[in-house]
């Protein structure tokens, strides 16, 4: 067993996958060619799904967490339902297993609190999947906008509805991407929330605009939807010195720069490298185990966008919203 808080000698990293989907089937894959990662088991109460991924990677596997934890692992990702998050996490926390999960980090912020409380406790390192911040375009951002004073972020992030999908609407399932990179981009957290949100097909909601401002001042909007018959995943950055456009999908960043008084500008292409964004993702996991160092997105940074998105689903009905009061945790059922 991986001690908590690093990993020592040359040992392989021990590692197994919670929930096989569509999503820990690609945790599967990619962990089994990492090098220095042993590839144990991968865990999901569908029997033919497991069977057929441990079959393709040549590892074990398990109806339930518990015989994966028996054939001895150091570090796991979890990838099964949002629901079942809180207690896989703490399971995996109190035998001083290394954690990452998938977003969000769970149901509650109640609950996310409490993962990120019993891992602090345990020494254990705990990251949330929060997959687009390694987007090479997303990266690429990122440098741009080092050390520039920012002034708006817009991003746009629309599709057709996913057949998978039946128990979260589009705030959970892909503006909480955005309101990640929101608090990335800005080194700040959003004050303020003006959300509009529609249910017009779904029984969700299908439809979602919302509007931010963090306490650096920066002014934020997500444009988010299902109903859109392609894909489109865009992000403009406005600063006080450039203009950038990048494109998430074709991994497209153009910067604007060099404004003239009569109006024109100069325009360049950006580098962007090419990496499968769960590749780097998952290597940041194995190399924050291994240092001992915080990871890439703390658990703490899980709990705040997903705050951030409830808030947007508890204020629906109204134009602007603060911290909500309620009688009982907000759930989302993933």
């Amino acid at each position: 067993m991986v001690q908590a808080g690093g990993v020592g000698g040359d040992g392989a990293l021990k590692v197994g996958v919670v929930g096989v989907g569509v999503m820990g089937s690609n945790h599967a894959r990619v962990l089994a060619e990492i090098a220095g990662v042993e590839l144990v088991g991968v865990v999901d109460p569908d029997r033919k799904q497991r069977e057929h991924v441990a079959r393709t990677l040549g590892c074990a596997e398990f109806a339930d967490l518990d015989g994966l934890i028996r054939a001895g692992v150091d570090a796991v990702t979890i990838a099964a339902p949002t629901h079942l998050h809180h207690d896989l996490a703490l399971k995996c926390v109190a035998r001083g297993i290394h954690v990452l999960v998938e977003k969000p980090i769970a149901p509650t912020v109640e609950e996310g609190r409490a993962i990120v409380a019993a891992a602090r406790r345990a020494g254990v390192t705990l990251m949330v999947g929060h997959v687009e911040r390694f987007n090479p375009a997303v990266e690429s951002i990122k440098r741009a906008i080092k050390d520039q004073d920012i002034l708006s972020i817009a991003i746009t992030r629309v599709g057709p509805f996913p057949p998978r999908m039946s128990n979260v609407g589009v705030v959970i399932d892909l503006a909480v991407h955005d309101i990640d990179l929101i608090r990335w981009f800005t080194d700040s957290e959003i004050v303020e929330i003006q959300p509009q949100l529609s249910s017009a097909v779904a029984e969700r909601e299908d439809i979602a605009l919302l509007q931010f401002r963090t306490a650096s001042g920066v002014l934020a909007h997500i444009n988010t939807n299902w109903l859109t018959p392609f894909k489109a995943r865009t992000i403009h950055v406005a600063t006080r010195d450039k203009y950038l456009i990048g494109d998430l999908l074709t991994l497209q960043v153009t910067e604007c720069f060099g404004f003239q008084p009569d109006g024109s500008y100069s325009m360049r292409h950006l580098s962007v490298g090419y990496a499968e964004p769960l590749r780097a993702e998952l290597l940041a996991f194995v190399n924050a185990i291994r240092s001992g160092r915080p990871p890439a997105v703390t658990g703490e940074e899980g709990v705040a966008s997903l705050e951030v998105a409830i808030r947007c689903l508890d204020a629906r009905s109204t134009a602007r919203s603060t911290a909500p009061q309620r009688k009982g945790p907000r759930r989302v059922v993933g």
